[in-house]
């Protein structure tokens, strides 16, 4: 091979090496090429619990703290750091309606302040009232002492029929369900289950109640020969408001008479 095809052949060999080069970075985009930038969230912060804050506790620098969180998922009900300098110290002191779990967003409907007074007293709803009737320490009058707060409950009253007993010459009772779907606000102290514990014993029962409701309890009460117990409702069935169950034969108003041990359906 002469000097002039050995010349020719590495010119070929230049030529394809640089054509094969020029062809692979063509084919393959540079990294850059495939990255796609994600569009940038518009983020504020928002007040959320540093730790599980039970129902009733007061807000402190300890128990809440600021969390980054996307403007488009930032409800009317956050507490938003942007909204006010004095945001924070408006929080502080709040006593909480709710218990809340760790990271959860702190909420305003869920917060009150009471403004030096009870924590009861916060939490009623405007027009109810916070009426405590007496259970026995047992739980006997309240189903074994299975009725938590926020259970909804009937009130049945059970009281001695003077009149039927003198004309039957036996002792009669009889039972009236007067207060329907009342809620539990506490058993005892207690205003919330703690510490996964089911059962809750206590000597009195705090229902809400509207005034006439309350008038009606604190009268039975007051009945020397009246003894009032609570009946736990399914959850399925504590739907609609409490109802008070009149005099007029409507809302199972009719007597159960209660003879030798034998109860019988009387009406009023």
């Amino acid at each position: 091979m002469n000097k002039v095809q050995i010349a020719v052949l590495g010119a070929t060999i230049v030529a394809f090496g640089a054509a094969y080069v020029l062809f692979n970075s063509a084919q393959a985009p540079s990294p850059q090429q495939h990255v796609v930038q994600a569009p940038k969230l518009d983020m504020d912060d928002v007040l959320v619990a540093a730790q599980d804050i039970p129902m009733g506790t007061a807000i402190g620098d300890a128990s809440v703290t600021w969390q980054p969180w996307p403007k488009a998922a930032i409800s009317e009900y956050m507490i938003v750091k942007s909204s006010g300098p004095n945001v924070m110290e408006d929080v502080k002191g709040s006593l909480t309606r709710d218990a809340f779990m760790r990271g959860e967003p702190m909420r305003r409907d869920k917060l009150v302040k009471g403004a030096g007074s009870g924590f009861m007293s916060a939490i009623l709803p405007s027009g109810m009232r916070a009426v405590a009737i007496k259970v026995d320490n047992s739980g006997d009058d309240y189903a074994g002492g299975f009725i938590l707060p926020n259970d909804r409950v009937d009130v049945v009253k059970i009281f001695r029929d003077d009149q039927a007993t003198k004309e039957r010459g036996v002792e009669v009772l009889g039972a009236q369900t007067i207060l329907t779907n009342v809620k539990v606000l506490a058993i005892g102290q207690n205003i919330q289950e703690e510490n996964g514990k089911k059962v809750v014993v206590g000597a009195n029962a705090t229902l809400e109640l509207d005034p006439q409701q309350a008038e009606q309890v604190i009268l039975a009460q007051q009945a020397g020969n009246t003894n009032l117990h609570l009946v736990l409702r399914s959850l399925a069935d504590s739907a609609g408001p409490a109802e008070t169950v009149g005099d007029d034969g409507s809302n199972n108003t009719n007597l159960t008479i209660v003879r030798f041990g034998a109860p019988q359906t009387a009406a009023r």
